[in-house]
């Protein structure tokens, strides 16, 4: 049987499973021997928690940390706030995987019902909360701010259907996607929070998005980026931020950009996007890896830790995964982790997307609101 049968067999048979981007393809772990649904009260044993190295390519955890449970971390305490109840975060162990091409299949001639989706905030709201959040950036209590808008919709999707037309739509760098018995995760994330091999640490950071038109390819968009004070000035922050957050945990002076300042295309926009890279300090424990980078800056705003207490004040939500992140922590201690951007999830028959725009002096709400759509537009088009 090939491989792309045995994805189908898999997906047919009920079983869960996971596909995340690999280099040459995806790679597909199943099998889970083990699903450790986290708390706040069980993640740092989780994190702590040493393993036997048995140097199989499944001597890992994969999985995700929600954005609440990564606050609390960090001691950043979330208002009460609408909540739909959906787990903190969910690690599993697998016991088989399997290597994919990039040209994912799955028949499935079933017609998937066109959806309508809803916003929980409409361009007026927006309009006040990004009014409100510009007093706050010219009062210096934040530099920059995301504010979260959500788009939903009651919906039965086929997860791996919807996986497969994306990958070929919107091939992301950080896509992933997760099946289990009671929800589903699709996502084209482009963006890498840690990759972790030994000693050494990189971290790649986007700010900046650009609507693709038939008049804007790459090297335009570029000079658009450049030329561009406010996304430049929100790219120099985030960058900044991340520095900083690496100088937490790596030794003095290795924390350098390793590239700067380029562009990524994706289906609908384009991403300006840097590459720093650190060396960690002797003794560093994945716990203050986790601590120092989570949640991504770049999705959140900075300074980090006084922006996340003005949106958590303010939303009246939870995020769920959004602007979590999904990835895995081998036994060894290596580990890859992204910001779960560009996602759907589907739990109890419920579609939701989230999306985020930054709010920095010199923005424009009708801009950003717009902006929003346009990151969501890949992901609401699964439903066409």
């Amino acid at each position: 049987m090939n491989k792309q049968n045995q994805l189908s067999e898999l997906h047919n048979s009920g079983k869960p499973y996971i596909i995340y981007k690999s280099k040459k393809g995806f790679d597909l772990y199943t099998n889970f021997s083990k699903k450790i649904v986290l708390s706040n009260k069980n993640i740092g044993s989780f994190l702590k928690k040493k393993h036997k190295i048995k140097s199989r390519s499944t001597d890992l955890y994969i999985g995700f940390f929600g954005y609440e449970i990564l606050n609390n971390l960090i001691n950043v305490k979330i208002p009460k706030q609408k909540s739909i109840n959906f787990p903190k975060g969910i690690f599993y162990k697998p016991e088989k995987k399997i290597n994919l091409s990039n040209n994912l299949k799955y028949d499935d001639k079933a017609k998937h019902k066109n959806s309508t989706f809803r916003i929980n905030i409409n361009k007026n709201f927006y309009s006040k909360i990004f009014k409100k959040f510009k007093r706050k950036i010219k009062s210096g209590e934040t530099y920059q701010i995301k504010i979260c808008t959500k788009y939903k919709t009651k919906s039965k999707i086929n997860p791996l259907k919807f996986f497969s037309k994306l990958s070929k739509t919107n091939l992301a760098p950080e896509a992933f996607m997760i099946r289990d018995n009671n929800y589903s995760i699709i996502s084209c994330s482009p963006e890498n929070l840690i990759t972790k091999k030994g000693i050494h640490i990189f971290s790649k950071p986007i700010a900046g998005t650009v609507k693709k038109t038939k008049s804007l390819d790459k090297i335009k968009a570029l000079k658009y980026f450049r030329k561009n004070i406010k996304e430049t000035k929100e790219h120099n922050m985030i960058v900044d931020m991340e520095r900083n957050d690496l100088s937490r945990i790596c030794k003095p002076g290795s924390v350098k950009l390793s590239r700067q300042k380029t562009v990524e295309e994706y289906k609908d926009l384009f991403h300006y996007v840097s590459l720093i890279k650190g060396e960690l300090k002797k003794n560093t424990k994945n716990i203050d890896i986790i601590r120092a980078m989570m949640p991504g800056g770049s999705v959140i705003g900075c300074p980090k830790i006084n922006t996340l207490k003005l949106l958590n004040k303010q939303e009246k939500e939870d995020r769920n995964i959004y602007t979590g992140s999904f990835g895995y922590i081998k036994f060894n201690g290596d580990m890859r982790f992204n910001i779960i951007i560009r996602s759907l999830l589907n739990f109890k028959n419920m579609s939701e997307i989230s999306v985020a725009s930054g709010v920095v002096i010199d923005s424009n709400a009708q801009h950003e609101f717009n902006e929003n759509y346009i990151k969501a537009k890949a992901l609401i088009d699964l439903f066409k």
